[in-house]
């Protein structure tokens, strides 16, 4: 088995970004085979979990193999064990790992020590298992993405920085709205602008909220993220005119509407438009499960099961 990390969206390349969201479409169609049975799966979380446990979990069982989930309590790593005696003892025992963590630096420690395939399921600096169901959404609603205009409002968090590379690599136009000194990382756009230019694609940061006219859709995410609950209070002010409401949707009527959840209904995203015609919200949390799926498999080092 060959062995391929996924720390960040920008380990994929263009192509592989293509076959990945190919292998998905067909894997939403064909959601049963036995192709890793034999195989385990470790889930390792620090952060709690919803969409990410249920997602990977149902995921490897539908391809024929198995999961072991390790909650935070049980394990401690970097406190009660070493990360790097995790990775070894785990690489004795399941094939995969994907771990949902704060620290960026926690998922680069493991995959130092470890001789299975790591999954970057969340950090604080990314997640890119997000921005491919996110690109998976849209493609099915759009069925392109190249040219077309992505908005994010809010804070330039991880979901942001993965999307920055998603768009630049699909060639889709990125505008990340937010209050001044929320933006994402200034090395996350720089890198994304260089990959978008050969495809002749725009990645620009506003803190204006009206610059989401036109969009072809408007995504939005938490203001205070796990981690960040003590800022929550003071974010509900800074960020309170960058709400995804109806005026914003007004702005843009034939925009899709995108929340990676759990969404707080009433503060970045309205409940009213949650419930629009125009959210494909659950859409994308259901995505999760198929384009984890494909992942899986580049991890393994597999190649694509279908092309585009």
């Amino acid at each position: 088995m060959k062995r391929r990390d996924v720390l960040s969206f920008a380990d994929f390349s263009a192509d592989a970004v293509n076959a990945l969201l190919a292998e998905s479409l067909w894997r939403k169609k064909h959601p049963l085979t036995e192709e890793f049975a034999g195989r385990f799966l470790a889930l390792i979380f620090e952060k709690p979990s919803l969409r990410t446990r249920v997602s990977f979990e149902v995921a490897i069982h539908e391809m024929g193999g198995g999961c072991v989930v390790l909650r935070p309590d049980e394990i401690q790593m970097g406190k009660r064990e070493a990360t790097k005696d995790v990775a070894r003892y785990l690489s004795r025992n399941v094939s995969i790992a994907a771990l949902r963590v704060f620290a960026q630096e926690t998922l680069e420690e493991f995959a130092a020590h470890a001789t299975i395939p790591v999954i970057n399921a969340l950090s604080d600096t990314e997640h890119p298992c997000q921005a491919l169901a996110d690109l998976l959404t849209i493609l099915e609603h759009r069925k392109k993405l190249a040219g077309l205009h992505l908005v994010y409002m809010g804070d330039g968090n991880n979901v942001c920085h993965s999307l920055l590379y998603a768009a630049a690599l699909t060639g889709m136009h990125m505008t990340v709205i937010c209050p001044r000194g929320y933006e994402p990382e200034a090395a996350v756009v720089r890198s994304a602008q260089t990959l978008a230019k050969p495809r002749r694609a725009a990645i620009a940061i506003s803190t204006n909220p009206a610059d989401v006219k036109g969009a072809d859709a408007i995504y939005t995410d938490v203001w205070a993220s796990m981690g960040q609950e003590s800022e929550a209070a003071a974010r509900r002010k800074i960020f309170a005119p960058y709400q995804v409401n109806a005026k914003r949707l007004a702005a843009a009527p034939e925009a899709l509407v995108l929340h990676c959840l759990p969404a707080h209904r009433g503060e970045e995203i309205t409940d009213d438009v949650v419930e629009s015609p125009q959210s494909v919200v659950f859409d994308q949390a259901e995505n999760r499960r198929h384009a984890q799926k494909a992942v899986l498999r580049y991890a393994c080092g597999l190649p694509p099961i279908r092309k585009r």
